[in-house]
Order: C-alpha cells, then structure tokens, then sequence
C-alpha cells in the first residue's frame, strides 16, 4: 500500500448561543439540506421548553441524554467464508455522540403530532431519565451484541 497522508478533522465553531461545540454538532445533524439557521432555532426553541417545563437546566438535560444514550458496543456485519456474522465491537468517543444524537433525532421525528422543537425536548427529558425510544434502541443494540459474543474471535481479521 501507498503511504497514507493523515487527514485532519475539520475544528467546528461553537454554537452562538451557548458557546459549545456539543450543541453545535448536534445542530449540524439536525440540519437539513443546509439549512443551519432553521435547525438553530428547533434547538434553542426545544431548549427553551425544556428551561420553562420541567425547569431545569437544558444543558444539563442535553448531556445527560447524550450520556445516557452513547452506545458503548455496536454490531458491525462481516463476511466470514460465505456467511455473514454481526461482530460485537467497542464504540470510540466521536462515535458514541454521532450514534446518540442519530438516535434521538430519529426518535423525536417517529413521534406523532407536535413540532420538532417539543418531540426533540420531550425526547431529550425522557432520555435523561433513561426512558424513550432512544434508550430503547441503544438496549436493543446491546442485546444484539450480547446475543453475538460467540462471534467476537472474528474481529481482530478487521480491516
């Protein structure tokens, strides 16, 4: 193989607001077709119901659920002599957020009904409280991965 040049990740800016890069990430998967200023204000808007409804603190709320959400094993697919195996494999730091805030993005948009900015704080509260369809797909994950131990002496062919 060809010596590899090392890419630098890209430094993201904080978010205006509240001044972290936490929130700004996750701004930037809640955008759609680039569309920032639109998924700024479903943040701050989802924050504020948060602050005025349950009172307390929507940042605490937000890094609680990012915490209590973060897969620390995911299930990868690998093909071993013809079959097809889910290999049980840790989850780095980056990735744990990414997979977090995918899960409760896509638990707030299966809710029915209300605006984005209420599914996504309701989504948040009861994610910090260990509950919602979020912490439901990071135990089933779990599950999977316990449920695939057996496999996991195929992992170190990964590549």
């Amino acid at each position: 193989m060809r010596g590899k040049k090392h890419i630098s990740k890209n430094k993201i800016q904080p978010d205006p607001k509240y001044g972290r890069e936490d929130v700004a990430k996750f701004i930037n998967y809640l955008m759609r077709k680039g569309k920032k200023t639109i998924a700024q204000k479903i943040i701050y808007r989802a924050f504020d119901i948060l602050k005025n409804q349950f009172k307390q603190d929507p940042l605490k709320i937000f890094s609680q659920a990012i915490h209590n959400v973060s897969p620390s094993v995911e299930v990868r697919s690998r093909r071993v002599g013809g079959a097809n195996y889910q290999i049980p494999s840790p989850v780095r730091g980056p990735r744990q957020f990414t997979l977090a805030s995918r899960w409760i993005i896509a638990a707030a948009e299966g809710r029915k009904g209300k605006s984005m900015a209420e599914k996504l704080s309701q989504e948040f509260f009861d994610a910090s409280q260990n509950q919602g369809a979020a912490i439901k797909k990071k135990e089933d994950i779990y599950r999977m991965a316990e449920a695939n131990k057996a496999f996991a002496h195929f992992a170190r062919f990964t590549r």
